[in-house]
């Protein structure tokens, strides 16, 4: 009884956790901008700490210096709205300085891995939002893809089971629970695709590509953390977890979306590539 009670309190907790991380960051994305630049560079700041923390001895403190002094000014460059070309640029300038830096001390590439991890996350986010109408839609499309696919794949996980997905890597994670998260999260996607006035046929096959991706994005960090021995990606977020627990899915899914973006618009308005008809 005491167990089940245990069990309704955390799911409470989630839940509550859930719709108010969910109100701010609706809230942020709404305002663009800075306020929303300001949000992605929090989740890349904290995605590398958190990163680091589980890699422990293999991220050394060195690695960990020369990676988080090329994150810092490349979320300063992000922070002031610096052109794409110059954020990307400090991104590869610090993931080659730390892999020649792994490769002379003969260490592991972890901190290389994960400044890539979180500088293309908090980079695609923020050029992804911008400051105009089209980065808000674009934003609200990624939201609700990620979203739709990563609560429904668990509720049709629970109630049709099933083979399991990656039993290795998430054991909880059934194929039935990918392909009904893929399946509401491209409706979703068409919903505000349809809502925006932005052309369903073209966003209908972006929406599935993205629940995959973000479904993808969900099984690496488990591995990342199965490969380390821990079960959270650290404590920050009251019945979640950690923030790349909370964010595996959705940045890898706004790194896809950002490449689109770009390969059909431009590297600091991918958005406006996104949303042409």
């Amino acid at each position: 009884m005491s167990g089940e009670g245990g069990r309704l309190s955390n799911l409470q907790l989630r839940i509550v956790s859930s719709v108010v991380l969910a109100a701010a960051v609706l809230g942020l994305t709404c305002l663009g901008g800075l306020p929303f630049r300001l949000l992605a560079v929090a989740i890349g700041a904290a995605m590398m700490v958190e990163w680091c923390a589980m890699a422990g001895e293999a991220c050394s403190r060195r690695g960990a210096a020369i990676a988080g002094g090329f994150l810092c000014a490349m979320l300063l460059a992000i922070l002031a709205g610096l052109p794409a070309e110059l954020v990307f640029s400090l991104l590869g300038a610090g993931v080659v300085a730390s892999l020649v830096d792994s490769r002379i001390r003969r260490e592991q590439v972890w901190p290389a891995a994960g400044l890539a991890y979180a500088g293309l996350s908090a980079a695609s986010l923020a050029f992804l939002r911008g400051s105009d109408q089209a980065g808000l839609v674009a934003i609200l499309f990624l939201f609700a893809v990620v979203w739709a696919t990563d609560v429904m794949a668990y509720f049709c996980g629970r109630a049709l089971g099933g083979p399991k997905l990656a039993p290795s890597i998430s054991p909880g994670k059934t194929r039935s629970g990918a392909a009904g998260g893929a399946l509401f999260g491209v409706l979703a996607g068409v919903g505000v695709a349809f809502a925006a006035g932005a052309s369903v046929l073209l966003l209908a096959p972006a929406a599935l590509l993205l629940s995959v991706v973000s479904q993808a994005g969900d099984l690496f960090e488990s591995w990342v953390k199965r490969r380390h021995g821990k079960k959270d990606s650290g404590a920050l977020i009251p019945g979640h977890g950690g923030v790349m627990d909370r964010v595996d899915g959705l940045v890898a899914a706004a790194l896809a979306l950002y490449v689109v973006g770009w390969l059909s618009g431009s590297a600091d308005n991918p958005a406006q590539g996104l949303l042409m008809r």
